[in-house]
């Protein structure tokens, strides 16, 4: 019992070594991919829903799309702003993001993921025909 503060000063210093990147980074995050905008979407200016709104939720509104083109035939798509859309990511969405490496990948790389969109749709439906 003598070696009380030896042991007690290894595990200090043990835990202080573990945690430091976890401390180092508290509160740090990564700069986002820089995205590059066709000029066909910088001069349209308007986009199915805002910028914001499909930074944060592109995926559930592809999922209602997909869901109402499937099961309720339903092809138009109203926005906030009364404006309509065709429901469809080759020819509505890839219109005007048509370089999907630039566009799409960037963000996918960046947050890790891996959507399963192409595995039906052609990345440039334009250049297929």
């Amino acid at each position: 019992m003598n070696d009380r503060k030896y042991i007690l000063t290894g595990l200090v210093i043990f835990f202080a070594i573990v945690t430091f990147p976890f401390w180092y980074n508290l509160g740090k995050a990564a700069p986002g991919p820089d995205i590059k905008l066709t000029e066909k979407a910088k001069a349209a200016k308007t986009c199915v829903m805002p910028t914001s709104y499909m930074r944060a939720e592109h995926m559930q509104l592809l999922d209602l799309w997909r869901h109402n083109v499937v099961r309720n035939a339903e092809r138009v798509f109203v926005n906030t702003e009364g404006k309509e859309f065709n429901m469809s990511l080759s020819n509505t969405c890839l219109d005007c993001h048509s370089n999907k490496a630039d566009f799409c990948d960037k963000c996918h790389n960046y947050s890790s993921v891996r959507p399963y969109c192409w595995d039906c749709h052609i990345e440039n439906p334009k250049e297929a025909k």
